[in-house]
């Protein structure tokens, strides 16, 4: 035998030893567990880190548990989420978590029905559906307070405001948020609202839709967001056309990038904290009790938390909470 076969060969057969041997400590490591539970996920968009760290935390109980965690991005498109669904109907999964891109779509609750037939559990997460009938459980922050703090603070601290609302309509999260923020408001007419825009909750949409109203001529001096990256997407914005007359930015999440600017500009006025973490964390119980038959409550409501400079280094500014 010719001495680069022979090389050949040895390596072959090191590689088979290998995987072999591979496959032998991960079953002798991770028990067989023919009854592993499949949970399907899939949240209204991955470019966000809010429901990265969301799903990390539900990933870290299912591996802990040595279940199985399906994990899907439909990408803002509400077609695509309900083909995921459909996806984990074959698939088989126990329990179903759905943060929904469209609350009101028909199509998309229309097959969460049918997965619940089929004796799916179904927890939404962060945000509602418009028809419930289809959820065992929906896990949401106090989005409706979370606007209200904003509206207060911004009456605490301003006399008169020109508000630009910066919108997503299709989720029922952001429209309670604004909710509350308009409801706190109303009856003050030195509060005016000017202009509104939908900016998907994406920073990216957010950014050329303000600089669109600054070219426009509208006049506002106070931004509220429906969370932190549309907040980021208008203070880009701002800065991108030079606006040089104070501008109040409120958003809503918590999130790192947020902290860090409330503790070091001041560029931004506050955020309302939320917690992925805690979502996450009571989602996958809740999918778990859910699963074994025992009862859970039809709505968690988690509290939130109104950040601004004088508070923002009490937390954690590198991380979620």
């Amino acid at each position: 035998m010719k001495k680069g076969k022979l090389i050949a060969l040895i390596v072959s057969v090191f590689i088979a030893l290998l995987t072999m041997l591979g496959i032998y400590l991960h079953y002798k490591l991770v028990p067989y567990n023919e009854n592993r539970v499949k949970i399907g996920a899939t949240y209204m968009t991955m470019n966000n880190d809010f429901y990265k760290v969301l799903n990390n935390e539900i990933d870290k109980i299912v591996e802990e548990n040595n279940d199985i965690l399906y994990t899907r991005d439909p990408a803002l498109d509400v077609n695509k989420q309900t083909q995921q669904v459909e996806l984990f109907i074959k698939k088989g999964v126990n329990i179903i978590i759905i943060n929904p891109v469209d609350a009101n779509s028909k199509k998309l609750i229309k097959v969460l029905k049918k997965a619940k037939k089929t004796g799916i559990k179904i927890v939404v997460v962060d945000s509602q559906l418009s028809d419930n009938s289809p959820v065992d459980t929906t896990i949401v922050s106090d989005n409706y307070q979370a606007g209200v703090l904003c509206a207060k603070n911004l009456m605490q601290t301003q006399s008169s405001a020109k508000i630009l609302l910066l919108e997503h309509q299709k989720a029922v999260s952001a429209v309670d948020r604004i909710n509350g923020f308009l409801a706190t408001i109303k009856g003050h007419d030195s509060y005016q609202v000017v202009d509104r825009k939908d900016c998907l909750g994406q920073t990216e949409v957010a950014m050329p839709q303000v600089e669109s109203v600054i070219n426009s001529g509208v006049d506002f001096d106070t931004v509220m967001a429906l969370n932190d990256q549309v907040a980021i997407g208008a203070l880009a914005a701002i800065e991108n056309m030079k606006v040089t007359a104070p501008v109040k930015i409120y958003g809503v999440d918590g999130s790192p990038d947020m902290k860090n600017l409330l503790a070091t500009t001041s560029s931004i006025q506050a955020t309302v904290a939320q917690s992925p973490l805690t979502i996450g964390e009571k989602a996958i119980q809740a999918g778990y009790r859910l699963y074994q038959d025992k009862k859970v409550d039809k709505e968690i409501v988690i509290p939130v938390e109104f950040m601004t400079s004088d508070n923002v280094l009490n937390s954690d500014l590198t991380g979620w909470q």
